[in-house]
């Protein structure tokens, strides 16, 4: 019978793999164990494919990088255990910048999403259908990007957060809120998503607590983080906010009109 998928024999392809017609996997990929990958996807050199991943057909992996700056350098794509990608995700490989682009574990990126080169996305990341990250985007564990989203490159994303679909991101996005409207504005806490992940009413209050200060007082980002360290009791939860408000690059994303303080 004649062959009808191409895998290089320098494929390092674990036990159980199961790989459909009209494939190509090259050389320098490595593959986990029993995971499924579709009819017409292509994995390109340095991608690492974790365990239990399902790969859906026109998928391309590890592309080379959509950055003029690159020069062939070395680079590669993680992909955690347990993710599953979606018809024609394009997913390219890191630059001199990060020297890779990494997925998480358990993360599901729906069709049509584009991750390019030097993205890192944490554990349990959902991207809807059609998402868009431009190079170097970070994204938190259990973040949501709602469908047909496009993220500027360098944006930085804090984890639980929730961002409507159809959002232009430019600027980052700070932990455990809810963002929509245009421009880009927090319009309260992922409480939903919070609950779902086990966080206690009372943390929720404390988080909560801290946001009215750094969104609703109408204090500068100086004073209100300094009104944080004040005035609310430290924790995790406010070290890792305040950690992102004095560190962030693009800027933060600002608080929406019409705001609900609850």
């Amino acid at each position: 019978m004649q062959q009808l998928n191409y895998i290089h024999e320098g494929a390092k392809v674990a036990k159980n793999v199961h790989i459909d017609y009209f494939t190509t996997i090259h050389d320098d990929v490595e593959i986990g164990e029993n995971t499924w990958i579709g009819s017409n996807v292509t994995i390109y050199p340095g991608a690492r494919i974790g365990k239990n991943c399902k790969i859906f057909p026109g998928a391309v992996i590890s592309a080379t990088p959509q950055d003029l700056k690159f020069d062939g350098e070395y680079t590669t794509v993680e992909i955690g255990d347990d993710c599953t990608i979606r018809e024609c995700v394009t997913i390219n490989r890191g630059t001199t910048d990060r020297q890779k682009t990494v997925i998480g574990k358990n993360c599901l990126i729906m069709a049509y999403c584009h991750i390019a080169h030097d993205c890192i996305l944490g554990d349990n990341v959902i991207l809807a259908n059609s998402v868009q990250l431009a190079g170097h985007v970070q994204l938190g564990e259990h973040a949501f990007i709602g469908g047909t989203s496009a993220v500027h490159q360098f944006v930085k994303i804090g984890e639980h957060v929730m961002i409507g679909g159809g959002s232009l991101v430019r600027k980052d996005v700070p932990p455990f809120i809810t963002a929509a409207r245009e421009p880009l504005s927090y319009i309260g806490l992922n409480t939903l998503g919070l609950r779902r992940r086990g966080f206690s009413n009372e943390r929720i209050q404390a988080i909560q607590e801290i946001y009215r200060q750094l969104f609703l007082s109408g204090k500068n980002v100086t004073d209100a983080t300094a009104a944080v360290k004040e005035k609310i009791e430290e924790s995790a939860d406010r070290e890792n906010i305040l950690d992102f408000f004095l560190n962030s690059k693009r800027g933060i994303i600002k608080k929406g009109n019409g705001e609900n303080p609850d």
